[in-house]
């Protein structure tokens, strides 16, 4: 069962986050992840013996690690950014990254530059008005180079999300819970006091495959529930009498099931040792797609000859024009 709190109360339940984003289990996530590895393994090692793959290529595992890598620097980036970023932009990025690398690997599209493309990506869908010099003034290093990554990438982040921009993430629920709570709760005193604590939990969400896994409402519920259980107080009564009031008992025992699993996964979130990344980050860079390595000559050869065939393109329009005229 969904919880649905808020003003996109219809929206989630036909959206295409709902339809092509949400997975049945962790164990359908890394079966897709299993696969996003073995295809790219397959294309790039047809001439490697299978030990030799085992020992070139990263791991399922591995790739994961290293995404978990740079999911940190993600959140750190969006924390640092200045003017300073509402939280729905970091969520959407968020989404974007986990949805980029369910059927990309990280050894075809190096993190780096993906993680900025999807925050620069949603600062425009989230109507966060930044411009990309303003943008790229928040990177360190290179501000030019910053600059043509995130435009070259733009558009294959957009294909890498199946072109669903829309994105829906728990800020939006917890203020409507929180609002109803103030309304139907008065027995907790001052409930913005929880904001901290949510935040915090919210984090760590986003470190998780809860996401991918349950509606942005449960997972607001559950942000609340927890932060309420720190300040050693109880929501059963309004949960189960306000809140739910009308849901038969299967859908209130579904959404107790939703709420414990995502703060299991919470519970259970570990950060990427950096000596452990640092080893796999010298293997990612033996094994990666060098034609999507702009550090590389088949990077720079492609983009020349994608130049190239801009360049041809306007010559032929002209051509067209002229001729029609």
């Amino acid at each position: 069962m969904a919880l649905v709190v808020g003003s996109k109360r219809k929206m989630f339940p036909t959206s295409t986050q709902k339809k092509h984003w949400m997975f049945k289990d962790e164990e359908d996530i890394a079966n897709r992840r299993r696969e996003t590895n073995r295809r790219f393994i397959d294309k790039h090692g047809a001439e490697m013996s299978e030990e030799k793959r085992a020992e070139f290529f990263l791991t399922p595992s591995e790739e994961k690690i290293v995404a978990q890598y740079y999911e940190c620097h993600l959140r750190d980036f969006c924390k640092a950014f200045q003017p300073p970023m509402p939280k729905a932009v970091s969520g959407t990025a968020s989404h974007y990254f986990k949805r980029f690398y369910m059927h990309n690997s990280v050894m075809d599209f190096h993190p780096k530059g993906i993680l900025v493309t999807c925050v620069y990506l949603s600062c425009k869908v989230e109507e966060f008005n930044v411009s990309i010099g303003q943008f790229v003034a928040n990177v360190k290093g290179d501000k030019e180079k910053a600059t043509d990554i995130i435009l070259n990438n733009e558009l294959t982040v957009m294909h890498g999300v199946h072109y669903h921009l829309t994105v829906h993430t728990p800020f939006r629920p917890v203020e409507g819970l929180l609002i109803d709570i103030k309304t139907r709760c008065p027995s907790l005193q001052n409930p913005d006091r929880l904001r901290p604590i949510i935040d915090e939990f919210l984090e760590a969400v986003f470190f998780t495959d809860a996401v991918l896994l349950f509606a942005p409402s449960q997972v607001a519920l559950a942000a609340i529930l927890y932060a309420v259980s720190r300040v050693q107080e109880n929501l059963d009564a309004y949960v189960t009498s306000e809140l739910l009031a009308s849901a038969a008992r299967p859908q209130l025992q579904a959404l107790v099931e939703a709420v414990r699993k995502i703060r299991l996964l919470v519970k259970t979130v570990e950060q990427p040792q950096r000596d452990v990344v640092k080893q796999l980050e010298r293997k990612l860079d033996k094994c990666r797609n060098q034609e999507n390595n702009p550090e590389s000559q088949a990077y720079k050869r492609r983009m020349r000859e994608m130049l190239e065939d801009d360049d041809d393109v306007p010559s032929y329009k002209v051509a067209r024009v002229d001729s029609d005229s």
